[in-house]
């Protein structure tokens, strides 16, 4: 229970105490947030989805043939070797492994983990496999890092350093820029 003293005036007034119920003020706090977290999911649960179609006949809707894209995926799973893979929608397109040499550089005395190997070896693949190679092309190609839960870090920046190594022309305001022809996404097991 919380409780105000109300001093008592000048004079020769004795001082009150008075003391203010609380819990009546929290039943109020508790209600108040409960009505707005479920009011929170109601207001989801309204929402509709719409579009600008004009209103009229129905239209016939074409198939639409989507090619899925090629993905380059790298596996860093065995301590002696990469296996790079390109699928297209689940299915292996084909395989390469690379032998894994961790080459050390220590620059600044910050130690760092570098695999030209697998670089040229990205590079070469991606020549003749990826397909957003256009400067005019804003889509890069994917490329998934797949590495178990205890892989260190420095060996995952290096890796990532490798797939970042193939380059491709993309124009930016008039200007052709080289720029990473991978876009990186990480998957642990």
């Amino acid at each position: 229970m919380g409780g105000i003293s109300v001093g008592g005036g000048g004079g020769g007034r004795r001082s009150l105490d008075s003391e203010i119920n609380m819990i009546p003020f929290i039943d109020l706090l508790m209600v108040t947030i409960s009505f707005l977290l479920i009011t929170a999911v109601w207001s989801h649960m309204a929402r509709i989805n719409a579009d600008a179609q004009v209103p009229g006949p129905p239209r016939e809707v074409e198939p639409v043939n989507i090619e899925p894209e090629k993905q380059l995926h790298v596996e860093m799973r065995t301590p002696d070797k990469f296996v790079l893979i390109w699928k297209q929608a689940g299915t292996v397109i084909s395989t390469v492994d690379v032998s894994r040499k961790d080459n050390l550089i220590v620059k600044d005395g910050k130690k760092s983990i570098r695999y030209p190997e697998l670089a040229q070896k990205i590079e070469a693949e991606w020549k003749t496999v990826g397909a957003h190679r256009d400067g005019t092309d804003k889509k890069f190609d994917q490329a998934v890092l797949h590495t178990d839960n205890e892989t260190a870090y420095v060996y995952l920046i290096g890796v990532i350093d490798a797939i970042y190594q193939a380059h491709r022309p993309f124009n930016v305001g008039g200007k052709s820029e080289q720029v990473p022809a991978f876009n990186v996404t990480f998957a642990v097991n």
